[in-house]
């Protein structure tokens, strides 16, 4: 059952936010962790555990970078969500992209490789 699992939203679009947190809730996952920022996913991801998550490579002005390092470091599976036209460093190259904008299908297939295991 998905419905203990800790996942973190890192979306700086508040309607896409809620967009993404209508489509958990519709494939029955819990609420997200939400984060606008780099500064609240890492503290998000300092408070403890996470099962997965979902990062927006443009923040605002910044680049959620620091967020997919500090994943990495922990061993959390992620995914970055784009508008377009940004370019992976290569220490991530490996991992999913997801282009706006979003169809549940995508948002499922994620979670299921997420939790694969």
């Amino acid at each position: 059952m998905p419905d203990n699992r800790r996942i973190l939203l890192v979306e700086d679009d508040v309607l896409i936010g809620m967009m993404l947190v209508d489509m958990f809730d519709a494939l029955g996952f819990p609420q997200p962790e939400q984060a606008t920022s780099n500064q609240e996913a890492l503290a998000i991801i300092g408070a403890g555990p996470l099962d997965g998550a979902l990062v927006d490579i443009n923040l605002g002005d910044e680049k959620g970078w620091p967020v997919a390092d500090a994943l990495a470091e922990r061993g959390v599976p992620f995914a970055f969500t784009t508008g377009g036209g940004d370019v992976i460093p290569p220490a991530h190259a490996h991992r999913t992209l997801v282009t706006k904008p979003f169809r549940i299908s995508q948002i499922e297939a994620i979670l299921d490789e997420f939790f694969a295991d």
